[in-house]
């Protein structure tokens, strides 16, 4: 039965009992000259220590046990009692012989030891139950938590590397609540964001900090720690998280035929080349034209020094003339993922040419070296036609223009050349003159002995620019009177001049 507090509200009645206990006898002479010494009012220990109260009385205050309370009023809780110590396993007594060192000591003190403690003394009431007679001062005890270790999760899946990851650092039950949290990848500090810190239960507190990472497809060997600092710890605690618990790097596949193109009736090796990828967990099956093949000689991953994985597996195929152009597929399945394939052609050449057929695999760099090369010589082959086309032209307009040739005669005797030249004597035609004659300028040679034509062409059939003429001066060509000269014919009709020098 807990005993009775004696609060405010009884001291009305508490001063006539003492009156009456101050009557003549031996109890009553007790009661007087009592003290009881609650000397500490404060005491700070560090959680899983031992923690200390002292208490001390003097003089007799009759039969009543000293107890200790965990606070005072309704809500308080016995920690101590004289007459029944050994319900409390965690406290003893310092001094268990005395009958006035009352001090004890709780071991293993944790934060929900804290609170006001009180030394009590008490004596039998009118009733028979244990009554207050007197209390001490109390003594307000502060239980410094240190910090539980800190524990760092991440997300429940598996992430590829350059996408974000929360991940989240909790520890709890310490006490102050002042606690700082730093974040570090391997050596490298890490931002995260401010600790949030909530008050728990007896006056002790909870801390959750978060921090964002950016996985790399080489953080296999990485780790994640996050550093706890607080007032009762002598050094930081960390916790730690290893990223190759969420990392997944997805393989690249490559499928190569060696050799490639093969004679007929040969046997073509065809690998598939699983590289850089984690965790370990793969599957690799092989599908020709879609139908599944059977591979007996299944590989195992290969451990790479960064800690990725890599996998070469293989497969024979006969190279039947039936299976010429065949398609060979090699389907990967990584850590549960949806699958990843590659594929290559079986080409057979032709035995009569030496081994290389028309068949020839070439990969995607070949491929564009040959396109590049038909380029060029495309752009090339234009510019030079378009060259020879501006040639041609310009010859065409060149040939178009009054070409002429003068044509001399061997010199004629001295008889000849001395003779005056009788203008009476020209005989000409002229032909294809429109509306009127055009002037024509004739050349007479020093010799007067010598003959020439003169041809002049252009397109257009009109005009006077496109007459067309032969103009000639001979010697003793014709002794003919002279006749009138032609009637023009229509365009495109020629003229002709003939002058002839008569003795």
């Amino acid at each position: 039965m807990e005993p009775h507090l004696r609060d405010p509200g009884r001291t009305a009645w508490a001063l006539p009992c003492l009156l009456l206990l101050a009557l003549p006898g031996v109890d009553a002479q007790a009661r007087q000259g009592f003290t009881l010494q609650q000397p500490q009012l404060t005491q700070m220990v560090t959680a899983g220590e031992m923690l200390t109260l002292s208490c001390t009385t003097s003089g007799i205050a009759g039969p009543g046990p000293v107890m200790w309370l965990k606070g005072w009023g309704s809500g308080n809780k016995t920690v101590y009692n004289q007459n029944n110590e050994n319900a409390f396993p965690r406290v003893r007594r310092a001094m268990r012989e005395s009958d006035t060192d009352f001090t004890i000591r709780i071991v293993n003190i944790q934060p929900e030891d804290m609170g006001t403690y009180y030394c009590v003394k008490f004596v039998k009431g009118d009733t028979g139950d244990d009554e207050v007679f007197l209390r001490g001062n109390g003594t307000e005890v502060s239980v410094q938590a240190k910090p539980s270790p800190p524990l760092v999760s991440g997300p429940e899946q598996r992430e590829r590397p350059g996408e974000p990851v929360p991940f989240t650092c909790t520890t709890g039950g310490f006490f102050p609540d002042k606690i700082e949290v730093k974040w570090f990848k391997n050596n490298n500090p890490v931002g995260a964001q401010p600790p949030q810190v909530k008050e728990w239960k007896m006056k002790t507190y909870n801390m959750s900090s978060t921090a964002v990472l950016t996985l790399q497809k080489d953080d296999v060997r990485s780790q994640l720690i996050c550093e706890v600092k607080h007032s009762t710890l002598p050094a930081p605690l960390h916790g730690r998280y290893q990223l190759s618990k969420i990392l997944r790097v997805p393989p690249s596949v490559e499928v190569r035929a060696e050799p490639s193109p093969v004679e007929v009736n040969k046997t073509v090796t065809f690998s598939c080349l699983v590289r850089e990828f984690y965790p370990d967990k793969v599957s690799v099956s092989w599908l020709e034209n879609g139908t599944e093949m059977k591979v007996q000689n299944v590989s195992l991953p290969r451990k790479l020094p960064q800690g990725l994985f890599e996998l070469r597996s293989q497969v024979e195929v006969q190279a039947m003339e039936e299976k010429n152009r065949s398609t060979i597929t090699c389907i990967v399945v990584h850590d549960a993922q949806a699958p990843v394939n590659s594929s290559a052609l079986l080409w057979i050449s032709n035995p009569t040419q030496g081994g290389l057929g028309s068949g020839f695999q070439m990969d995607k760099e070949d491929m564009l070296i040959y396109i590049v090369v038909g380029v060029v010589c495309t752009v090339l082959a234009l510019l030079v036609a378009a060259i020879l086309y501006l040639i041609r032209t310009k010859q065409i307009k060149a040939g178009k223009s009054s070409p002429s040739a003068r044509l001399h005669e061997p010199e004629k005797s001295s008889e000849a050349t001395t003779q005056e030249s009788d203008p009476n004597n020209l005989t000409y035609a002229d032909l294809n003159f429109e509306k009127e004659r055009k002037s024509i300028r004739r050349m007479v040679e020093m010799s007067q002995q010598s003959e020439y034509a003169c041809i002049q062409t252009n397109q257009a059939p009109n005009g006077d620019d496109n007459l067309t003429y032969a103009d000639l001066d001979m010697v003793h060509l014709s002794k003919a009177p002279k006749r009138p000269a032609p009637r023009p014919e229509e365009a495109g009709s020629e003229y002709a001049s003939v002058q002839i020098t008569r003795k």
